[in-house]
């Protein structure tokens, strides 16, 4: 099987310069688009999941690496905050040199170096060593989320990218449904340091499927195709390449719809150990597995999104997500400040993150459409770069209220549900952010 563009797929707004006002610079797509394989796609799907595992496996351990490191639930939350902000770091690294270099030498060589920081988070004798390797490890791991979304924006466009993000999350979400419910059944028997050492097998599992199924997406030939169109825009439009190119109210708009999205799942991933075992009274088993089952609901929604998004379009099903998010966020700030019973969070918490399925896929594929090709590295990595930078800001501020309280929780996620929709409304605008 194969994600192909198909003839009779609309384009999204931004795709079509026929209906751009003259301030908008036109993406250059490339006339090869082959599509995405199923080989191709499992391995992107699986560099997708590097970060849901290298964040959730490890959560149900928490109060255990406090006990064992003698430490604090917020350092070892802090943890957690490194990788992302690592992760977000990484992408403005790996995302332009993939452009200048090509997609394939930069992830194998981001792959290898995720899998020894890997080894050596395994093997951290204290925090304060355990953070700065999870940092080195958010960066390298980084190559593996930013690439691949450029390796679909060079093989496909649209509603094909769409679909192939979507399927891709499908899959890769079943990260954060089986990274719970191992980290939970195993953290008694092999401890955190055994999880970590799973998160090292995932990364050898990358590589070695990266050097078998991963092709040269953007060759010398790809660049220099690109480098003739850059150059022809810049001169009818000076000053539209590079980083002007992006500075579209289109590509922004998208961009942070997403990362504010993602915002309000990262709130709930860093508060759901403290939530549900402290405040509820779940046992880590039992935390573990209502993890998963949200987690699973994401992801169905994920592919749900895949099946309708050649029928109702990516920025229609974006905009359902956004609204969903939106109410089970505020439902969840409810709870938390009226006092009723705190376990009506395990209802509300379910509301707002499983919509996000119909939010990630979509909101990638628009931001990218919206992303001239020749720059597509860049714009990936922007995308990623929000996308963690954020999640890096909310997991801290989930705990400032205390481990009794899930007021801090709410709040975080109602603004960046708020946020979110406001941009999105921002992203249906296409003219350039430097032009006005």
């Amino acid at each position: 099987m194969s994600v192909t563009p198909s003839p009779s797929s609309d384009p999204t707004p931004s795709s079509d310069p026929a209906a751009a006002p003259a301030s908008f610079v036109p993406p250059v797509q490339s006339a090869e688009r082959p599509g995405v394989s199923t080989p191709l796609l499992v391995t992107l799907a699986v560099l997708s999941a590097v970060a849901p595992f290298s964040t959730d496996l490890y959560l149900p351990a928490f109060p255990q690496m406090s006990t064992e490191l003698a430490t604090s639930d917020t350092a070892v939350q802090l943890s957690l905050t490194a990788f992302l902000i690592g992760a977000g770091v990484g992408q403005l690294v790996f995302g332009p040199v993939s452009d200048r270099l090509g997609r394939r030498w930069p992830l194998l060589i981001g792959l290898m170096l995720f899998l020894a920081s890997s080894c050596g988070t395994a093997m951290a004798p204290s925090i304060g060593v355990l953070i700065p390797l999870r940092l080195v490890q958010g960066i390298s791991g980084a190559a593996g989320m930013v690439i691949g979304r450029a390796v679909i924006a060079d093989r496909s466009h649209g509603r094909a990218a769409a679909r192939a993000l979507s399927l891709m999350m499908m899959v890769g979400g079943l990260a954060p449904v089986i990274a719970p419910l191992l980290g939970s059944g195993l953290a008694g028997v092999i401890g955190w340091r055994g999880l970590l050492w799973i998160v090292a097998g995932l990364g050898l599992a990358g590589l070695v499927a990266s050097v078998v199924f991963v092709p040269e997406t953007n060759d010398a030939d790809a660049r220099a195709r690109r480098a003739a169109a850059d150059a022809a825009l810049a001169a009818e439009h000076p000053g539209a390449g590079g980083v002007r190119a992006l500075a579209t109210r289109t590509f922004i708009g998208r961009t942070l719809a997403f990362a504010f999205a993602f915002a309000t799942m990262m709130a709930y991933i860093s508060a759901s150990p403290f939530v549900y075992q402290r405040m509820i009274g779940l046992s880590v088993p039992a935390y573990g597995l209502l993890f998963g089952l949200n987690a699973l609901l994401l992801m169905l929604v994920s592919a749900i999104s895949a099946r309708l998004v050649a029928v109702y379009g990516a920025e229609r099903l974006l905009r359902i997500g956004l609204i969903t998010n939106l109410v089970g966020s505020a439902a969840t700030l409810l709870v938390a400040v009226t006092g009723v019973p705190v376990w009506l969070l395990t209802l509300t918490l379910p509301i707002a993150v499983a919509p996000l399925g119909l939010v990630f896929g979509n909101a990638t594929a628009l931001a990218l459409d919206a992303a001239p090709a020749r720059v597509a590295g860049l714009g990936s990595a922007i995308l990623g770069m929000a996308q963690f930078a954020l999640a890096g800001l909310v997991s801290p501020l989930v705990s400032l209220g205390g481990e009794g309280t899930a007021t801090p929780l709410g709040i975080v996620m109602v603004t960046a549900s708020v946020v979110a929709m406001a941009m999105f409304l921002v992203g249906r605008s296409r003219t350039s952010i430097l032009e006005g």
